[in-house]
């Protein structure tokens, strides 16, 4: 082994053991993190004990006075009173939808609780062409709640008056946002224990919308409300619901449906883990989170805070009783927002974002939104963020099929990985012409107890002929995060959704060919074109490579060999399911890589190679120190054979 192939080998233990200290926090931090979250955690779950037992009196009172409801119905009004006190005039009126439309949103918003009941992405379909409508508008909630006169209140169940740019608004209920920001506001206003409401006392939420953003600024107020909101609240609950629709033909199973979350000083993180599944959860978020989304594969529904929420509770399920044909996934959260009961105004800045998993568009937001795309990780993800996505939207631009410009990308890095995937042909190469040589020296020591003897007599040819039997790795494993990463990037990227290449009607998605009409367990119901053609160019060059280097291989080496085409098959089930895009560029990939093979023979000839190395042995050797340790291991082998 010479001295550049143990470099390489102690660069890549050192790459990963660098890499698992980095990532491991000291035991100072990690008992730092646990005493924060736990005193957090104790203040909180006081708290959330104190407004259970406000919550069941309030409940207890509710309950009493909606039976004695049920006794007489002269006494609905004096319950209702009773159960919303100053927000009872608020209960009743007539429910207004609103339309707020611009370039590339349109949100349904309804007066009654005063919420997004559904958004269309103006932009896309659906896989089967129909507008792609982001959640069920007749599941959807979104509440604010808290405390009034030991009353428990839901916006929810209240009527808002809409406000134009300030003013009362009475007009069409279909709004078109122009060059200028529109904002539209909806007021819930007290009314004093009696029918007239209250003009100054009131709670309001405001919806700000621009001409061309996915990002609607939406802003929870209350004005003179330090009277009817308990004193001791320092939070008011956000309560959001959504059944998601199913918008693509297949679940991609790296990148599926999940409930994402930021801290304000965290990296995103997800309640099914970095892979994205559909796996169903809950998770207690404690202090000082920055934002949750609920994410399907291409598209995300998030709430913002401007500063910070104090708490939420988030959690995502599938409910077993949904009848829509299109229902994909239930979504949850409840999330606390700070508020000060002692000021008579509180303003709660927020944001909502409806929109694609575009890197692009959501990395100029700053808020590590598009973290939520799969990209590979800390190991791999910063070669997609700053490499492979700048190239592919720059070949974008030209305006090319997206078949094309996947070719391009292919070529491109290939070509940047061509001087490693030179060495390592150089390699094998040089061990293919030295294998003769090796037969004889295994011919010359057959006795295992020669083993130290044939081991020192292998080295020193592989020293004198400049060669290493691991000199190819490095340049392998240097591929490898490579390949990860684009790996990640195909089924990620919203730019190759619903594009068409050849017989593939979306790159983003398989390519189906023929429906069996029947499962084939680990397989499917259909065939991907693309998936079959990588299989096969896959099998044909490990055919090539195992041919080549048929002279290197050992006896002991015949079950690699049926791995490495059993490999192929297995991925055959793994990919047909899975966007063709990626088996396109694996495709290609393989297709190169024949047209590599066939320049590298040309520039390293067996015989000239031969000529070479035999230059290369009449040149003195200096030897490495673990070569003069083995040859004192042998020597004293040798010697205690002799005793």
């Amino acid at each position: 082994m010479n001295k550049n192939s143990v470099i390489g080998i102690i660069l890549i233990i050192g790459i990963f053991v660098g890499y698992f200290i980095w990532m491991t926090p000291s035991k100072e931090e990690i008992e730092r993190q646990r005493h924060y979250q736990d005193s957090i955690y104790q203040v909180n779950r006081a708290r959330y004990i104190q407004d259970s037992i406000r919550f069941a009196e309030a409940q207890q009172q509710t309950e009493v006075i909606a039976n004695q409801a049920n006794n007489t119905a002269e006494m609905s009004s004096v319950a209702v009173r009773d159960k919303y006190g100053v927000f009872a005039t608020a209960t009743t009126g007539e429910e207004h939808v609103y339309t707020i439309e611009n370039d590339v949103l349109k949100l349904t918003l309804s007066s009654k609780g005063a919420y997004v009941k559904t958004v269309e992405l103006k932009d896309y379909k659906t896989w089967d062409s129909l507008p792609l409508i982001g959640f069920d508008e007749n599941t959807t909630k979104f509440n604010l709640s808290f405390f009034a006169a030991n009353r428990n209140i839901n916006t929810i169940d209240l009527f808002f008056t809409p406000y134009l740019n300030g003013e009362v608004y009475n007009g069409e209920e279909n709004l078109i946002v122009d060059d200028k920001p529109l904002i539209l506001s909806f007021r819930a206003n007290a009314d004093d224990y009696t029918d007239e409401l209250n003009p100054n006392q009131y709670i309001e939420f405001t919806y700000t919308v621009s001409k061309d953003e996915y990002m609607v600024d939406f802003d929870v107020k209350t004005v003179n409300m330090k009277s009817v909101i308990a004193s001791n609240t320092n939070f008011l609950t956000i309560d959001w619901y959504v059944d998601l629709l199913k918008q693509e033909k297949a679940v991609d199973r790296y990148n599926g449906s999940n409930v994402y979350y930021k801290f304000v000083s965290d990296d995103v993180e997800s309640i099914s883990g970095n892979r994205g599944g559909e796996k169903d959860g809950e998770k207690d978020l404690r202090a000082n989170l920055k934002w949750l989304s609920f994410k399907q594969r291409f598209f995300s529904y998030s709430l913002i805070a401007k500063d910070n929420f104090n708490s939420a509770v988030i959690g995502m399920k599938t409910d077993l009783r949904q009848k829509n044909p299109r229902y994909l996934k239930t979504m949850y959260a409840s999330v606390d927002v700070p508020f000060d009961a002692f000021q008579e105004t509180n303003n709660m800045p927020m944001q909502m974002y409806f929109g694609p998993n575009s890197l692009k568009i959501m990395d100029k937001y700053d808020i590590d939104l598009d973290k939520q795309i799969p990209l590979g990780g800390k190991l791999v993800g910063w070669i997609n963020r700053y490499i492979v996505v700048n190239v592919f939207n720059w070949l974008g631009s030209y305006g090319w099929n997206y078949g094309i410009v996947i070719l391009v990308l292919t070529i491109i890095i290939k070509l940047a990985l061509m001087p490693f995937a030179f060495k390592s042909y150089q390699s094998t190469a040089k061990m293919r012409v030295l294998k003769p040589e090796i037969d004889e020296i295994n011919a010359k020591y057959p006795d295992e107890k020669d083993n130290m003897k044939k081991q020192q007599a292998v080295m020193d040819l592989y020293k004198k002929a400049g060669a290493s039997p691991t000199a190819g790795c490095l340049p392998m494993l240097l591929q490898l995060p490579i390949l990860w990463a684009i790996f990640r990037f195909f089924p990620s990227s919203i730019e190759l959704r619903q594009q068409p290449f050849l017989w593939a009607d979306d790159l983003s998605t398989y390519d189906s060919i023929l429906d069996l009409g029947f499962n084939i367990p680990f397989y499917g119901d259909h065939v991907s074109l693309f998936t079959l053609l990588m299989t096969v160019t896959t099998i044909l060059y490990t055919y090539i490579n195992n041919k080549q280097m048929a002279a290197t291989n050992q006896q002991g080496m015949k079950g690699m060999k049926v791995m490495m085409y059993l490999m192929p098959i297995m991925f055959l089930g793994l990919f047909n399911s899975y966007s063709s895009g990626l088996s396109y560029y694996y495709m290609l990939v393989n297709i190169i890589t024949f047209l590599q093979m066939y320049l590298f023979r040309l520039f390293l000839d067996d015989d000239k190679l031969r000529k070479k190395i035999e230059l290369a042995k009449q040149r003195p050797v200096k030897k490495s120190a673990f070569q003069k340790r083995l040859e004192e291991m042998q020597k004293q082998q040798q010697q205690m054979q002799r005793r």
